[in-house]
């Protein structure tokens, strides 16, 4: 793969002429605040440009939110016409991606673009998106992606990939948009020196360690460990144990780079019928209820299982892909304390011991 420097001065102004084709989102830190799960850290969100990058921060880890809701909105308008050039909006930018959302994009492009109903919305908006992706060189302690073999920097679903070596980025070319981009304003971009890779692989080396470290800490099992555990433990007490503090917010969804379950809104605006695709959460208590008003998944429980079920066993047995990306967002917002990796560490043991 193709290695460039650019300074950050340079980069700022290359943003700056790219962002005239898009609407931009960058990584910036919120100021440090004391998180209970965390210790003081600074926290990253999305933040929209405005010729500027205040704030950016590329070195730390993945934003609060995942970079799902720009290709799958949490309510979106599903009436559009495509032809009407009115409803044409920009193309998105985004500047600092993480690699455990950029693993995520795998699920959301299966449900959204294979199988017999594909939705035009995601494919225009995921075909349109620019994404520049960045390394996450400082893991927060709830990040674990290196126990379901995804790395701490990016690997694929993104155009330009960057490494903060403090002085600059070192620049990786992964699609041929993004070449061009390089070549029409190659006098921002120099090659990287042996000197300035080295810096990129002792970076990653830092972040790998300190993501191992977290694995060990919480004994979360790794991918080889988590084949099938959900069906051996299907009837396990762990599930009525987990939910006894879930408070059904929702969160662990909303926040979660793969979950991707909707419903669909009708209603009437100026005389017009919209409809609205609208984010729906396993872990309501509606969430499975049919037209007759039968509940397949009556308790919580259930529906805590659910989750677990379809992100280790449905998506692993259908697609070859664990639904899950060690982001750890899940954690730090859950108010019930339900860590997935105490559920994982626990359904490893049991499934285990009851070979």
């Amino acid at each position: 793969m193709e290695n460039f420097f650019i300074s950050k001065p340079d980069f700022a102004d290359f943003i700056k002429e790219i962002s005239r084709d898009f609407v931009t989102f960058y990584l910036k830190e919120k100021p440090a605040r004391f998180d209970w799960k965390q210790g003081k850290r600074k926290l990253l969100y999305w933040q929209k440009y405005d010729d500027n990058l205040e704030g950016l921060s590329l070195s730390g880890v993945r934003a609060q939110d995942s970079l799902k809701q720009f290709v799958f909105s949490c309510k979106e308008k599903v009436s559009d016409d495509f032809s009407d050039p009115k409803n044409r909006k920009k193309p998105v930018l985004l500047v600092g991606a993480k690699n455990c959302d950029l693993q995520g994009l795998d699920i959301t492009d299966f449900v959204f673009t294979q199988g017999d109903f594909k939705d035009p919305f995601y494919i225009k908006k995921r075909q349109d998106m620019f994404i520049i992706a960045s390394d996450c060189a400082n893991p927060l302690e709830t990040c674990f992606c290196l126990a379901l073999d995804i790395n701490p920097y990016p690997e694929k679903n993104y155009d330009l990939g960057l490494c903060d070596i403090k002085d600059g980025y070192i620049v990786e070319v992964a699609t041929q948009r993004a070449r061009n981009y390089i070549a029409e304003y190659k006098n921002k971009f120099s090659l990287a020196s042996n000197a300035q890779l080295q810096r990129k692989r002792d970076i990653r080396d830092t972040a790998s360690s300190d993501v191992a470290f977290n694995i060990s800490k919480y004994g979360v099992p790794r991918k080889n460990e988590l084949q099938g555990v959900v069906e051996k433990c299907f009837d396990s007490q762990i599930w009525k144990d987990e939910a006894k503090t879930c408070v059904e917010c929702g969160s662990c969804n909303f926040i979660c780079p793969t979950c991707h379950c909707f419903f669909l809104g009708d209603s009437k605006e100026e005389n017009k019928n919209i409809r609205r695709k609208i984010w729906d959460a396993c872990l309501y208590k509606d969430f499975a209820v049919v037209a007759g008003g039968a509940n397949p998944r009556k308790r919580l429980f259930q529906r805590l299982r659910n989750r677990y079920d379809k992100k280790f066993a449905f998506f692993p047995n259908t697609l070859g892909i664990i639904a899950c990306t060690g982001c750890g967002r899940c954690i730090s917002g859950c108010p019930g304390k339900i860590d997935i990796r105490r559920i994982l560490k626990n359904m490893a043991a049991e499934a285990k011991a009851a070979v």
